[in-house]
């Protein structure tokens, strides 16, 4: 329907992403889901999305790459006819866990590709489709950062932090950039949350082994990550420009 808002949540499979679709269909959003793979898991969330009585389509695109984005962006479009209204920046990836000298520099490249430039395209992307200077009628953005970005990753993936710490700079100034535009952009900092995401780097022990070092003794979940994403897409946050939710357990 056209009255209801639009979002767009890249890497929407699983985790976070999933979580997310789920919440925001919940709340009445129509749900544009990007994966890379896994069709099956994809199309499962989109049916979830509908059956709560939103519209809901499954997009595949690789977010690392230029012509995917463009292809991805131009789709949505022209599935649902309207500008997004609010887009979650979710896709993201670690490459397998080592020390930094220990790293293939194409585990380095391919993370910075998605996790950086495939952000940032993105978001150049929805702001063409939200800002009022190319049509659109604003709108909110949420960039999923990590807690990574302060804690470094020393001998996991400090090529992630690095990665994640330019995504909290990209929160800031784009933020600022299109505060005039009636677009807001903020961001989530995860902790140490129950995804696959550990398995995916190859050490699925991982978010276990790390409970002693949280202050409230437990991993957090994809569904608490999502509420916080709910809360800075929606118009209860209409001042909250430029933030940056830590949902880290303490850590």
């Amino acid at each position: 329907m056209a009255d209801r808002p639009l979002c767009l949540v890249t890497g929407g499979s699983r985790g976070i992403g999933a979580a997310t679709c789920r919440r925001a269909a919940a709340a009445g959003y129509d749900i544009a889901l990007n994966y890379v793979r896994d069709a099956a898991a994809a199309d499962a969330i989109a049916a979830e999305a509908r059956a709560m009585g939103v519209e809901a389509e499954a997009f595949q695109a690789d977010v690392s790459k230029d012509a995917d984005i463009d292809a991805l962006f131009a789709a949505v479009d022209a599935r649902f006819g309207r500008p997004l209204t609010h887009f979650v920046c979710n896709a993201g990836a670690t490459g397998k866990l080592s020390r930094l000298d220990e790293a293939d520099p194409k585990t380095i490249r391919d993370t910075i590709d998605l996790n950086v430039t495939g952000a940032i395209l993105t978001c150049q992307a929805a702001v063409k489709r939200m800002s009022p200077k190319h049509g659109g009628k604003g709108g909110s953005i949420v960039i999923v950062s990590s807690a990574a970005a302060r804690l470094g990753s020393p001998n996991e993936f400090v090529w992630y932090a690095a990665s994640k710490g330019a995504m909290d700079s990209l929160t800031l100034g784009l933020a600022r950039e299109l505060a005039g535009e009636g677009i807001r952009v903020n961001a989530v900092t995860p902790g140490m949350i129950d995804t696959d995401i550990h398995a995916s780097s190859g050490d699925p022990g991982r978010a276990a082994r790390a409970e002693k070092t949280i202050p409230a003794a437990r991993v957090g979940t994809a569904d608490e990550i999502a509420s916080a994403i709910m809360y800075l897409l929606s118009d209860d946050a209409a001042y909250v420009m430029g933030g940056n939710i830590a949902v880290t357990g303490g850590r």
